[in-house]
């Protein structure tokens, strides 16, 4: 089992700039590829951005190139999610996920979400 714990949502206004952290304990070396997606208000599920475990390969939605920068320090288990320029769009419940496939996410671990208001 892998736990997954989201951190650093909050409302902000648009332009404006917030870090999510996510903090994994557990099995953590059986995760290979650990992701960002987000849910808004009506709206499935969405990939936001991903990294694997030596950080060397990242993958973004189109909506969230150039604004958004994922990272990783795998020695501490955590993940990043640096989000620039954000805008009233990007307002959704964040998740962590952690899976041991690099963009297979069906049989991920998931975190609790924190929620992300930008407000116009």
């Amino acid at each position: 089992q892998v736990q997954l714990v989201e951190s650093g949502g909050g409302l902000v206004q648009a332009g404006g700039s917030l870090r999510l952290s996510c903090a994994a304990s557990g099995r953590t070396g059986s995760t290979y590829a650990m992701g960002w997606f987000r849910q808004a208000p009506g709206k499935e599920r969405e990939f936001v951005a991903r990294i694997i475990r030596s950080g060397d390969s990242t993958h973004y939605a189109d909506s969230v190139k150039g604004r958004f920068t994922i990272s990783r320090d795998t020695a501490k288990n955590w993940v990043y999610l640096q989000m620039n320029s954000l805008k009233p769009e990007d307002t959704a419940v964040y998740y962590c996920a952690a899976s041991p496939y690099m963009d297979y996410w069906v049989n991920a671990y998931w975190g609790q979400g924190t929620q992300v208001t930008v407000s116009s």
